[in-house]
């Protein structure tokens, strides 16, 4: 009978010890399991921060290649603008070095008796360079100004005297003494002109 009862004492105890043990595995399981998902939110979260730092850096990149273009878009216009304004500067020179060329076929043309037969022909090829010369300089943006019988204009004419008119309204171009120009719009030489004004009792207009 005692034997009977060890036999079975020594069941119970090899049962609790494989429950025990049973348990503990589970234990160290569970451990186990919770340091691999401790683990991977660790990766997890690294992972994350690298790709927002990965984005960040893009994002800069993107900015300094944006800011990059920017500067070499406003350097290429200031190099095309400082170019444009060497070329009108230059272009303005040298068409100011031809007005008293164009004032002296003119003077020409304006003293020889067209009348004369002798000096005719030369009249004509005065006349004929005087025209070819105007259409040549006329195509790089030279355009006459020559106001007679128009409003004086001071953006425009220069005036040298006034006089009295009663055939004319105040402030009327009476007369030019020198034809202005103007190249691609911007005034060259103004116009020198002599200005009506009112009679003497009457009311005269400002310019």
């Amino acid at each position: 009978m005692s034997d009977n009862r060890d036999v079975q004492a020594e069941q119970e105890n090899a049962v609790d010890q494989t429950v025990q043990n049973a348990e503990e595995a589970q234990i160290e399981a569970s451990e186990a399991e919770g340091v691999e998902l401790d683990e991977n939110a660790q990766r997890i979260y690294e992972l994350e921060t690298a790709l927002s730092e990965a984005q960040a850096t893009i994002k800069e990149q993107q900015d300094g290649v944006l800011r990059a273009r920017a500067d070499a878009d406003n350097a290429r216009r200031r190099a095309e603008g400082e170019v444009e304004k060497a070329r009108k500067f230059a272009l303005e020179r040298f068409a100011g070095e031809l007005l008293p060329v164009i004032d002296n076929l003119e003077r020409a043309i304006e003293m020889t008796d067209g009348d004369n037969e002798a000096v005719k022909p030369l009249l004509e090829g005065v006349e004929m360079t005087h025209k070819t010369f105007l259409s040549t300089i006329e195509k790089f943006g030279l355009s006459l100004i020559d106001p007679q019988g128009e409003t004086f204009n001071p953006d425009l004419h220069q005036a040298m005297s006034m006089q009295e008119s009663a055939d004319h309204e105040p402030n009327t171009v009476m007369a030019v003494m020198q034809k202005g120009y103007q190249i691609n719009g911007r005034l060259l030489r103004p116009a020198m002109v002599m200005v009506s004004r009112a009679p003497s009792g009457g009311v005269d207009t400002q310019a």
